[in-house]
């Protein structure tokens, strides 16, 4: 049995005076006016609990999106218990049976619901129209056709049998639950993270982000409208170390796939080390982290398409992408028509209210990221070594608003050029025409982190000289283009170091992190005599 060839959902324009632009319009207004009580999902109920906290869009604080429980012990505990309860039932359905429900919630996401859960992206997320349709329309569905069709090509890797024997190897689930950890900042994501592990027969715990609560929600409901049984899939919200805590003490864990911070990802992988006796089996551990990004400029570097990639590539969705641009490396020949490009590139970008379909940026995601990001730019401004050579600015007035920022660093190892902003801040080093080789050794040894990274350059001995040294510099790396926007199936995401076990979403490697293999020998005629022949008499 095969399944539906997966393809590529094409992105929607929204062009004035087209269906979906009017559609999402609607949409839009009636979420706005709309606030909703988001429940837990714990097995087959939705519970609200005494504990409430409120939902508001990040670039217009009045805008009251509704409110969302918060868990205590005891739904922690629920939601775990739903979610073995669950266990056998579905790990025991066909893989058929299973990518049926996620097929369906697919063409929902890409049908019927689209908007909803645009409408929820942007809204509680701040995402323009366009971020929030390659995201949580088109990336979303893409997550979940490709899983399904990667789920089959594994079932199909089947070892060799001998004569008088059948070897065949079944993909179990896991022994307990998942664990999913989810971030803000892609819609598509935080759906990825639950319903991959579903896919293979698992139960998991999702906690998401408080800062996209709306979306999740959202999609918790489309999962439900797609036939997912209860439990297999259970939503809780709350006090992150509290639920993570308890999760992680349980000896069902048997998995965790997480998109965040490095801090907290390194604090999981060390409790979870520490629990290790306590589990039934060992956890296996899946996540993708921060990342200091880079783009290096050859001096043979077509200068438009640089410009372009280092607008889009680092202000995009205000630059809360892991794999958005950061920092740059440019040679002196191209620095003055560069920057001269950048600077009346962020004059022109408009910024406001995302139901504003004209606006290139939105806002940051809450007041922690407002403080974190404007506290990086003020230290620049105060900074003898720094120029704060476009933008600057914050307002927080009616929401958490950062203008797209550029500044000259001097010192390529200062903290601008190492540690991870997540906002949109490029920081940039000038450097000699003639120390490409040496700028490829300091990009590759600046930071922690090996996410994305991209070199442009006309020569092609550069681009080759570029993609050996930096061989381990990036998970994803790019000859003349944007570190950001990989698609699934075509550019499987993921780093190493200090961003990951780049266990690659997007592709089949992420999904063979959720199956425990069994191997089984069939012999159809067994043996009925211990001796061998070479035991018999001269």
């Amino acid at each position: 049995m095969r399944a539906p060839q997966a393809k590529n959902e094409p992105a929607f324009e929204y062009r004035p005076g087209s269906p979906e632009r009017a559609t999402l319009k609607a949409e839009l207004d009636r979420m706005s006016a709309s606030p909703v009580d988001v429940p837990l999902r714990l097995g087959a109920e939705a519970v609200q609990t005494p504990s409430a906290a409120t939902i508001r869009s990040p670039h217009d604080r009045s805008l009251v999106l509704g409110s969302v429980a918060q868990a205590s012990q005891v739904e922690v505990g629920r939601a775990i218990d739903a979610a073995m309860a669950a266990k056998t039932d579905w790990a025991e359905r066909t893989l058929e049976e299973r990518a049926a429900v996620f097929l369906r919630a697919a063409d929902l996401v890409a049908g019927p619901r689209r908007a909803r859960i645009n409408a929820a992206t942007m809204l509680g997320q701040s995402k323009t129209v366009h971020q929030a349709e390659i995201d949580s329309a088109c990336e979303l569905a893409d997550f979940l056709r490709f899983n399904v069709e990667f789920a089959f090509q594994m079932s199909e890797q089947q070892p060799n049998s001998s004569p008088g024997v059948w070897n065949r190897v079944e993909l179990r689930p896991l022994d307990g639950f998942v664990y999913a950890v989810t971030p803000f900042n892609f819609t598509a994501i935080a759906g990825n993270l639950p319903t991959a592990p579903a896919l293979l027969g698992n139960t998991v715990v999702w906690k998401p982000s408080p800062n996209s609560v709306l979306s999740s929600h959202v999609f918790m409901e489309i999962l439900r409208e797609a036939g997912l049984p209860a439990g297999v899939v259970n939503q809780v919200f709350g006090d992150a170390a509290m639920i993570t805590e308890d999760v992680l003490a349980h000896a069902e864990l048997a998995g965790l796939h997480f998109t965040g911070s490095t801090t907290v990802f390194q604090s999981l992988w060390k409790t979870i080390g520490t629990n290790t006796a306590k589990y039934r089996s060992y956890p296996r551990i899946v996540g993708e982290t921060g990342g200091k990004d880079f783009i290096v400029a050859h001096p043979s570097a077509d200068p438009e398409a640089l410009a372009t990639a280092i607008v889009r590539g680092g202000y995009e969705y205000q630059g809360q992408k892991c794999s958005a641009a950061s920092r740059v490396y440019v040679p002196k020949s191209l620095w003055p028509a560069l920057e001269a490009r950048l600077t009346e590139d962020i004059a022109s970008m408009p910024m406001g209210d995302v139901r504003d379909f004209r606006n290139f940026m939105g806002a940051v995601i809450d007041e922690r990221a407002f403080q974190k990001i404007t506290g990086y730019i003020e230290a620049a401004r105060d900074d003898e070594h720094c120029r704060i050579v476009a933008g600057g600015a914050g307002d927080s007035s009616k929401g958490y608003f950062v203008e797209p920022t550029l500044i000259e660093c001097q010192d390529a190892k200062s903290r601008w050029m190492t540690e991870e902003i997540f906002g949109p801040v490029v920081s940039v080093f000038v450097y000699d025409d003639d120390r490409f080789e040496q700028v490829l050794h300091l990009c590759d040894t600046s930071t922690g982190y090996a996410l994305t990274g991209a070199v442009f350059a006309r020569d092609r001995a550069a681009l080759e000289l570029a993609r050996r040294r930096l061989r381990f510099s990036a998970g994803n790396f790019y000859l003349n283009d944007k570190p950001t926007g990989a698609v699934v199936g075509q550019q499987p995401f993921g780093g190493s170091r200090g961003s990951g076990t780049n266990d690659k979403a997007g592709s089949a490697l992420n999904l063979w992190r959720w199956v425990s293999q069994r191997t089984i020998k069939e012999t159809f005629v067994p043996a009925t005599d211990y001796r061998y022949p070479s035991m018999q008499e001269e």
